[in-house]
């Protein structure tokens, strides 16, 4: 799975490496420690003046979909198996039509040590400066706000995840879904609705090359950030 990553890039290099024109929301500040339900930048096709666009949207981490009846259950939709996204009815509607692109450095999975105790991880590229999850948006109204309230829409998102490689298996039996740079085009491509073209492009992807490294357990709380958190542990 995916429970926390990176984001500390300025704004325009996010615009620049995804090539996105311009930014809805106000985006958050630098985390070295995103954790589920906070405001994160996600990237999508918008129509803009009659064509699309690609654009840096702020959504919250944690898919509410639009029939929930309240936000907490995005806190149980961080993650979206990408084996059975096209079947499950929270997913199966933005798979088709709603998918993104989550900007992340890197992230951190807990890997479980022979004494029972897990250590931190982080996973990261040592060719890419950035990567790009393969994510899920929708938009939810709060029932409980009046319809000229400005917090009545609520832009959320889930992260997809594969079986790990065996490279990385070690480490957790889950990973990220990364989309390759050269498919970014591909994936929030909004014609591609047919539900097995949408999964033999997710079959298709290739395997991500990851650096694991052992990071302080200052990461296992939310309260801590700062680049230091990324650091080889001593």
């Amino acid at each position: 799975m995916c429970g926390r990553y990176v984001m500390s890039k300025a704004t325009g290099d996010l615009l620049s490496h995804f090539e996105a024109r311009e930014v809805e929301g106000t985006p958050p500040s630098p985390s070295w420690n995103v954790a589920p339900t906070q405001n994160v930048p996600i990237v999508a096709e918008r129509l803009d003046e009659g064509s699309l666009e690609r654009h840096l949207l702020v959504a919250r981490w944690g898919l509410v979909p639009s029939w929930a009846k309240d936000i907490k259950i995005g806190s149980r939709m961080i993650n979206a198996r990408s084996e059975s996204i096209l079947e499950k009815p929270s997913f199966r509607k933005a798979a088709v039509k709603r998918r993104a692109i989550v900007p992340a450095e890197g992230y951190y999975e807990w890997q479980k040590s022979e004494d029972g105790k897990k250590i931190p991880n982080y996973l990261y590229s040592d060719k890419e400066p950035l990567l790009g999850f393969a994510g899920l948006y929708e938009w939810w109204a709060d029932p409980a706000l009046a319809e000229d309230n400005p917090g009545k829409w609520l832009l959320s998102f889930t992260v997809l995840t594969t079986t790990a490689q065996d490279a990385l298996g070690h480490v957790h039996d889950r990973s990220p879904v990364i989309i390759p740079r050269d498919r970014f085009e591909e994936w929030l491509d909004p014609d591609l609705t047919d539900k097995g073209d949408v999964q033999h492009l997710l079959n298709s992807l290739p395997e991500p090359t990851l650096v694991p490294r052992i990071v302080s357990p200052r990461v296992n709380s939310v309260r801590n950030n700062g680049p230091e958190l990324i650091e080889p542990a001593e």
